[in-house]
This record gives C-alpha cells, structure tokens and sequence, in this order.
C-alpha cells in the first residue's frame, strides 16, 4: 500500500526551560502541509526480512533510519515479526525542520498496523510514536493541526479552519535539532532583527530557536527580514529547528509568485517550494 506522509511547518514554537530528563519543555502547534513524500509498505508475511529503499540516496537505510526503527517498534510492541519491504520516495529535505523523518516514522506505524489487522489502537500508536521522537504523534492523529505540550509529543489536536498558502525556503544546510536546543539558554537576539510574535488570525506566530539558529548562520536572519519586507507576505518564520524558512500569503498566486523571488534572491543552491497547509 502507498500512504501520504505529509511535512509539517511550526506555527509556533515556545521553550519554557529545560527539563529533568535534558529535554526542553516546549508549547508548539503543528500543522500539515499539502507537501509530503510517499511510503509504501508491503506485508511480506512470514519471515524476518525487512527491506528500506529511498528515492534520496543521502537517506540512510539501516537502523538509524527513523521509519526502520518505528517498524521494529511495531514488532515489539505487537510482539509479531513478519517480513517487510518499505520504500520511501523524498520529497521533503532532511534537516530542513519540515519533520520529513518523524512523519515517515508516523506513516509506518500506521501502515503497518492497518496491514498487520489493526491490533494497536489510536492511542496506543501515538504513546508508541512518541518514545521514538517528539514530533511523530502528531502525524498520527487525524488533523491538519495539533498542539505539542511537554517535550513535543503530548498532542492535542485543535479546530484549524485556515488553508494557508505559504512558500518554504531551505538552504543548502540542515540545522540537527539538538544542536539548536544545546544552545537556546546561551543565545542572543542580534539587533534589527524581528523575534516578536507576529499576530495572526491563527495565533501569535514566534520561535524561540531562531534566535540560537540565527547566531550562527547568518543567512537565516536576513532571509527572514528579506520575506517580511515582501508585500504579499502575512508572516515569516523558521519552522522547527531550522533550516527552512516559511512566508505565508493571501493567495496559492502569491505564494506562487513569490517562490520565484525567492529563487532568483537566494540562488540555485536553496530549495524553494509552494504549497498549502493540510485540508481540514
């Protein structure tokens, strides 16, 4: 079977401070793009034999791969070991903030459970998902926009009416995720610089860890201000951990029309794409 594993973009994303266990106690809200690459998942039946193939050969394929360990996650839980073949076709770049791993993750758990017969339930999916990562529950639940409490991985899914048009712009370096959150608490706002929340009908749009993300690539912060000088831009942000900005306008036009400024501004080697936040 073939299942739509869409990327995400942060509204928002809120450190209170860090916790106990080293992770930092965040508030965000998630929300589904359009955007998404594709798994497919075949039950081979008896056996043991799993096998990974990606369309992007920067992917690694072994145990490291967080779709891999969500199936032998899966097995475990369920306690069945059967044979696999997975096949994930990338459209949403790694390290780019955009949560293309952990919803490949998601996808699995839930491909493989409906073509395992369904023996874990909703519920049991997402506490199952979050001990793998942070952002994976919020994939499983069946909404285009999610609240994360705790670290990330206690969600609640949330009335989103919006379709928003947006452009994302990755540059042609990831941002690792615990590299930004180990350097939240010593970070500085650098002058001139917009952090403030933007207000929006949808909230009050600001990220905490562009302000540790800026410091150190400092195309980031200009990008940024460079969007919001844009006249059909509502908002701009960093999404997640970075590396990817978002702009989001009135209209699918704009949003089109401004990808293509973005393309000549930021040159060959960034990634530029319009899309549209998830149909309710």
């Amino acid at each position: 079977m073939t299942f739509l594993s869409p990327a995400k973009i942060n509204l928002w994303l809120r450190i209170l401070g860090k916790r106990p266990d080293g992770f930092h106690e965040v508030q965000t809200r998630l929300c589904r793009l359009a955007l998404g690459d594709t798994v497919e998942i075949e039950h081979l039946g008896a056996g043991t034999d799993v096998s990974l193939t990606c369309s992007d050969p920067t992917v690694p394929l072994d145990e490291t791969n967080l779709a891999m360990r969500a199936l032998r996650a899966f097995e475990n839980r369920t306690g069945k070991q059967s044979s696999w073949r997975m096949h994930l076709e990338k459209k949403i770049p790694a390290g780019a903030g955009l949560g293309g791993g952990s919803s490949n993750a998601a996808t699995v758990l839930m491909g493989a459970n409906e073509l395992a017969g369904s023996p874990l339930t909703q519920a049991q999916l997402i506490e199952l998902g979050a001990q793998i990562g942070s952002d994976i529950p919020c994939f499983i639940l069946d909404s285009p926009a999610a609240d994360g409490a705790g670290r990330g991985e206690q969600v609640s899914e949330v009335d989103f009416p919006w379709q928003l048009p947006l452009v994302l712009i990755k540059p042609p370096f990831p941002i690792p995720t615990p590299w930004a959150y180990k350097r939240w608490a010593d970070s500085k706002e650098i002058p001139g610089i917009l952090y403030a929340p933007q207000l929006c009908p949808w909230g009050a749009m600001s990220n905490d860890l562009e302000r540790p993300v800026f410091q150190k690539h400092l195309l980031l912060p200009t990008l940024k201000t460079w969007l919001l000088e844009q006249s059909e831009v509502l908002a701009a942000l960093m999404s997640g951990s970075g590396s990817t900005m978002f702009a989001i306008t009135e209209t699918p036009t704009q949003a089109a029309e401004l990808a293509d400024k973005a393309r000549e501004w930021c040159g060959e080697t960034a990634w530029v794409q319009s899309t549209m936040t998830a149909a309710a």
